[in-house]
């Protein structure tokens, strides 16, 4: 039986301003985001996590090496695990394109989840490279604690299809940035433990 976390990366500037990241934008943390990444090594000081594993995006990596530090946990990085790509929305403010990305979710909530952003990924598509590899990673650790420091979208599609709410249902998964997601992982499947937690972060690091 693994322990699994899988955490979203801190606050970036393009969070704080509420743009479209995605993919093709790799921003760093500000300053809020690296007091929610010292927040979430805080978290584990007395939970011992043997592997760290994160997306290629800096922003994920930025928020994990607080706990890398102090963890000396084994480290990799993928990018397979990098967040959806949003396409020709990446970049914009989300007033400015908020007709385009309420349609395309319109579609996913009524089961359409091969729709892709306009150049960019369907949940599908994401749910396939994501999903596959945290599997790998998980078959092929020895580590039984282990934490993914991942992405918003991302935690949502893996979240609802390993707990068996279906990707149409991944509107449901709530989460922010520095929030903390606990899964037991038994070979075959997931269970969750406690989903969204955010009780580690300072009313600060708190974001709506």
């Amino acid at each position: 039986m693994k322990q699994v976390f899988l955490i979203r990366h801190g606050e970036t500037d393009f969070n704080k301003h509420h743009r479209l990241q995605g993919r093709g934008i790799n921003a760093s943390i500000n300053e809020t985001g690296k007091a929610q990444g010292q927040s979430i090594a805080e978290y584990f000081n007395d939970f011992t996590v043997q592997k760290v594993i994160t997306s290629s995006l800096i922003r994920a990596f930025e928020t994990a090496e607080p706990l890398i530090r102090q963890s000396g946990a084994l480290t990799e990085s993928y990018e397979e695990l990098d967040e959806m790509s949003f396409g020709d929305l990446e970049g914009s403010y989300f007033n400015e394109v908020k007709a385009e990305i309420h349609e395309v979710n319109e579609q996913w909530m009524k089961g359409a989840v091969d729709v892709r952003i306009p150049g960019g990924e369907s949940p599908t598509e994401v749910f396939k490279r994501a999903g596959t590899k945290v599997i790998e990673i998980l078959e092929n650790s020895e580590e039984e604690r282990i934490v993914f420091m991942l992405h918003g979208r991302l935690i949502r599609i893996l979240l609802s299809e390993f707990l068996g709410k279906g990707l149409k249902n991944m509107h449901l998964i709530k989460h922010q940035n520095g929030a903390i997601n606990h899964l037991v992982w038994n070979g075959l499947g997931f269970k969750a433990v406690q989903l969204n937690i955010i009780d580690h972060l300072s009313k600060s690091e708190i974001k709506d």
